[in-house]
């Protein structure tokens, strides 16, 4: 008999993310999701495991248009970021990897 995770409702999940606003974005890829959080002034995103255990190579970058991109990346067990830039009036890009796979958002909460 196989015990699935509970659903998490999205203001719990921005909690567990470490990120503040509303969830914009989800993209799914093998191994994990990236996801990206808005509020009014910033975007903030983090790549979460699918399955949380060994500690394996993982990244998210975070870039503002015109800006300098921000990234967490390293070896981790559950998540890599969160990773905050300022975004008032500005669109966002966003990568995360695990272990080799990624995603990508290209330009969006333009």
């Amino acid at each position: 008999m196989s015990l699935a995770a509970p659903a998490v409702p999205s203001a719990d999940a921005a909690a567990l993310a470490g990120c503040g606003g509303r969830l914009a974005k989800t993209v799914t890829f093998g191994g994990g999701e990236l996801r990206v959080y808005k509020s009014r002034r910033y975007a903030c995103a983090v790549t979460v495991a699918a399955r949380p255990g060994a500690r394996r190579a993982m990244a998210v970058t975070l870039q503002p248009r015109g800006g300098r991109a921000v990234t967490d990346k390293g070896r981790f067990t559950i998540q890599a970021g969160p990773v905050t830039v300022h975004a008032l009036n500005r669109c966002v890009r966003a990568t995360g990897s695990i272990a080799g796979r990624s995603a990508r958002t290209g330009w969006i909460l333009c």
